[in-house]
C-alpha cells in the first residue's frame, strides 16, 4: 500500500519522515522543492498530485489553509482527478468545518472517504510523533488511517462527522491562544511589580494556575527565544477560522475577537514568523517591559 503526503512545511515533514522510518511507503510532493529533496532523501518518492491520485491508497495533506487544500484535490490536475474509489483522503491541516464538509461531500461522490484530522503539539509534537489529533468522518475511514495515526500521535479520537475534527482544532486554539495571552498579561504584571518571572513561574506552575501552556512557554519567554514551534502566523490564520465560523453560527467570542486583534497587531509589527509564545510581546509593548531572566 503506497500512502501520499502533501505539504512538507514545519509540521508535515517531520510527521512524512515518521512514517518513512516506520516503513510505509512514500509519495511527496510540496512547493518546497528543498523539502521534498529533504524527504526524499529519507527514503520518499516525488510525485505530482495526479500521480499520488492515481497510486496512493491513503493520501494525507498537510497545508496552511482549507482553500490549498481544495485547490490540491479538486483544480485540473489535481489529486481527484486520478484518485480510485475505495481511497482515504485525510487532510490534517487546520482548516473550517465548511471546508471539511465540502471536502467530504465532493470525494464521497467518487467512492473516496475523508477526514478532516487537524493536530495539536506543534513542531515537537510532529517530530516526537506524540501529536493529538482530532478525527471528524466516518468510522470506516477512520479506522483505515488508524496505523497512520498510530505512528503520527499518541492519541487519535474520532470525534464525529465531517467537521467535528476541524471544529475541535478550533475550540483547541481558543483555549490555547487566550492560555498563553493570559499568562503573558500576568507575567508582564509580576515583571514590572519587580518580581522575577522565573521563580513567579517556579511558585505558581505547581498549583491550580499550572497548565502545559505555562511550562511549554514561560521558560522560551524567559529566555527570549521565539523559534517557532507553534508560529503565529498559523494561529492568526486559525483564529481567523474561529471568529468567522463563530459568527456564522451567532456564537460571541469576546475574549477570542480581542485576541485575534492583538494577533492582527502582531502581524503589521512583522512578528508572524514568531512562536506563538511571541503573544507576550504585545503585553510588553504596552506595559514598557520585557519578561525575562533576572541577571
Amino acid at each position: 500500500m503506497k500512502t501520499g503526503f502533501i505539504g512538507l512545511g514545519i509540521m508535515g515533514r517531520p510527521m512524512a519522515k515518521n512514517l518513512l522510518k516506520a516503513g510505509m511507503e512514500l509519495l511527496v510532493t510540496d512547493l518546497n522543492k528543498e523539502a521534498v529533496a529533504d524527504v526524499v532523501a529519507a527514503g520518499a518518492t516525488e510525485a505530482t498530485y495526479a500521480e499520488i491520485g492515481a497510486q496512493c491508497d491513503r493520501i494525507i495533506i498537510m497545508v496552511p489553509s482549507g482553500e490549498i487544500s481544495k485547490s490540491i484535490l479538486f483544480d485540473e490536475g489535481g489529486v481527484a482527478s486520478t484518485i480510485k474509489p475505495g481511497t482515504v483522503v485525510c487532510d490534517m491541516s487546520s482548516v473550517t468545518p465548511v471546508e471539511s464538509k465540502e471536502c467530504y461531500d465532493r470525494l464521497k461522490e467518487k467512492g473516496v472517504g475523508f477526514l478532516d484530522a487537524p493536530v495539536s503539539g506543534g513542531e515537537p509534537g510532529a517530530v516526537k510523533g506524540i501529536l493529538a489529533i482530532m478525527v471528524g468522518g466516518d468510522q470506516a475511514d477512520f479506522d483505515a488511517m488508524k496505523e497512520h495515526f498510530d505512528i503520527l500521535g499518541a492519541s487519535a479520537l474520532l470525534i464525529g462527522g465531517s467537521g467535528s475534527g476541524s471544529v475541535t482544532k478550533l475550540a483547541n486554539q481558543i483555549i490555547v491562544n487566550n492560555t498563553i495571552a493570559v499568562v503573558s498579561e500576568a507575567f508582564v504584571l509580576a515583571t514590572k511589580a519587580g518580581a522575577d518571572p522565573q521563580k513567579v513561574y517556579e511558585a505558581i506552575r505547581g498549583g491550580l494556575a499550572g497548565s502545559s501552556v505555562l511550562d511549554a512557554k514561560i521558560p522560551m519567554i524567559v529566555e527570549r527565544n521565539f523559534k517557532p514551534g507553534g508560529p503565529i502566523r498559523i494561529n492568526h490564520k486559525d483564529i481567523k477560522n474561529v471568529v468567522n465560523t463563530a459568527h456564522s453560527l451567532d456564537v460571541p467570542i469576546p475574549y477570542t475577537a480581542q485576541l485575534y486583534e492583538i494577533l492582527q497587531t502582531l502581524k503589521i509589527h512583522g512578528h508572524m514568523g514568531d512562536d506563538h509564545g511571541g503573544i507576550v510581546q504585545y503585553f510588553e509593548w504596552l506595559a514598557g517591559v520585557e519578561v525575562k531572566k533576572f541577571e
